[in-house]
């Protein structure tokens, strides 16, 4: 009667729990600077938004879905994160196992000496118990686990934002090298043209034999600039490979007729909206919850632990008659274990646990700090890369009409071929400084979408 009374008692005593509540770090972060001073700043239209998150699909190019779709299949990363995952979804399910009675099946056959004879001893029964949960330190430790692969998740969504914004700037960065090369055969060839010109002028007495040597040191210049571009492309090819997971030998991009324009602009919205979206932020969160519970189950050690048990079955000597009712054996009740002293054992795992939560905290404002720094330097980047581009490009064509009239000059005569130079690596120098800032609106477009989360939804 008094080990059921127990039992009912421990029953009631499993609501009781230790630990501190737990709440969300608070961190002041109220607006983003950059997005309120931008003069160009616009909200997306719900058009231009994928709802499965496939932002990539605003920037219109077939190819690079391709590539990021591939990327989420194959990628040696995202695989390693989801195998972590799992491993955190086994030990969570192990801990969580630890909130139920067991039950084992037992049996064994002994010989020995009793009674001053050698007799054989049989027995076979079940063995159940179950640890009542007064303290609430198996549910912590479970919930510890569970949270711990909720963070699993969230990293696992990190390492494929992550593994597609890099998918996304390289490809752009080919592209942008593909213009680039475009370009620099263009040129190659017009200096080409000038350099038979010049030297035709030679013949004829009009030009200088250092006419002639600028024309061809210009030439080589610009094809020296053709090969360092080539293989530029193609370590951005090799890298490409190995994100797709293949060998840079199984993988070929051809050339791009054109470079994408299309630079998506999105809606930073809140940063309220950000820490939710954000899958390292909610990964932080998620340890500082796990650390918390872990907290709860290091101060349950101070408490009892409350055991019940039960045993039944049969145990004999006769061979014949064993499994019979006299043979029956069982036992029924509860276990107490409280530890007296323990050298400081349980205030020292205490302050670990405490210790740990700390540190998580300040980890999951430092990431939220972070992430909010990505966002302000993205958007002030895409600012200021958009001013930039409309300044390059009126720059191109200031300098394309200064060409055009130096070598229409040049060839009535009327200028020597050292300014035709000087015009025309001038023109060189903006053009290429234009893709470049196009290529980088793209990067930075990119770097916009991961530091938001990855799109423009939850």
């Amino acid at each position: 009667m008094n080990a059921l009374r127990l039992t009912l008692l421990s029953v009631l005593l499993a609501g009781c729990a230790t630990g501190p509540a737990y709440h969300r770090p608070d961190v002041p972060v109220t607006a983003f600077k950059e997005a309120a001073t931008l003069p160009a700043w616009k909200y997306a239209e719900p058009a231009e938004l994928d709802k499965q998150g496939r932002w990539w699909l605003a920037y219109g190019d077939a190819l690079l879905s391709e590539l990021i779709e591939e990327a989420g299949r194959s990628n040696d990363t995202i695989r390693i994160s989801e195998a972590r995952y799992r491993q955190a979804l086994a030990l969570a399910a192990s801990s969580r196992s630890n909130l139920f009675p067991f039950l084992d099946l037992t049996g064994g056959v002994t010989r020995g000496t009793g009674t001053g004879k050698v007799a054989t001893s049989r027995r076979v029964g079940l063995e159940a118990g179950w640890e009542a949960d007064v303290w609430g330190r198996v549910r912590n430790q479970a919930a510890a686990s569970r949270l711990t692969a909720e963070a699993g998740a969230a990293d696992l969504a990190a390492a494929r934002l992550a593994v597609q914004a890099t998918v996304a700037q390289l490809y752009f960065q080919v592209r942008v090298l593909d213009a680039q090369q475009r370009l620099l055969d263009s040129t190659v060839q017009a200096y080409e043209r000038s350099l038979q010109l010049t030297q035709q002028r030679l013949r004829f007495g009009v030009a200088t034999p250092a006419d002639v040597a600028q024309a061809q040191a210009q030439l080589k210049t610009t094809q020296a600039l053709a090969v360092d571009n080539r293989v530029q492309r193609s370590q951005l090819e090799h890298a490409l490979a190995v994100l797709l997971g293949r060998e840079p030998a199984s993988f070929a991009l051809a050339p791009a007729a054109h470079v994408a324009v299309k630079v998506p602009v999105a809606p930073a919205g809140v940063p309220s909206t950000l820490l939710e979206r954000r899958p390292d932020v909610a990964a932080a969160e998620r340890r500082v919850a796990s650390a918390n519970a872990s907290v709860g189950a290091a101060q349950a050690a101070y408490f009892p632990d409350l055991t019940l048990s039960a045993t039944g079955g049969f145990q004999g000597t006769d061979g014949a008659h064993w499994l019979t009712v006299p043979n029956r054996v069982w036992a029924l009740g509860p276990a107490l274990a409280v530890t007296l002293f323990d050298g400081g054992a349980r205030r020292a795992q205490t302050d670990n646990a405490i210790a740990a939560y700390d540190a998580t905290v300040a980890g999951y404002r430092q990431t939220v700090l972070d992430s909010v720094q990505e966002v302000e330097d993205a958007l002030a980047l895409l600012a200021g890369l958009e001013q930039e581009s409309e300044l390059l490009d009126a720059a191109v064509q200031a300098s394309r009409e200064s060409e055009r009239q130096m070598l229409a000059r040049y060839q009535a005569g009327t200028t020597d071929y050292l300014s035709v130079v000087t015009v025309q690596a001038t023109a060189l120098a903006a053009e290429r400084s234009a893709l470049a800032a196009q290529g980088r609106r793209l990067a930075a477009s990119v770097s916009l979408v991961k530091a938001l989360g990855g799109g423009w939804n939850g």
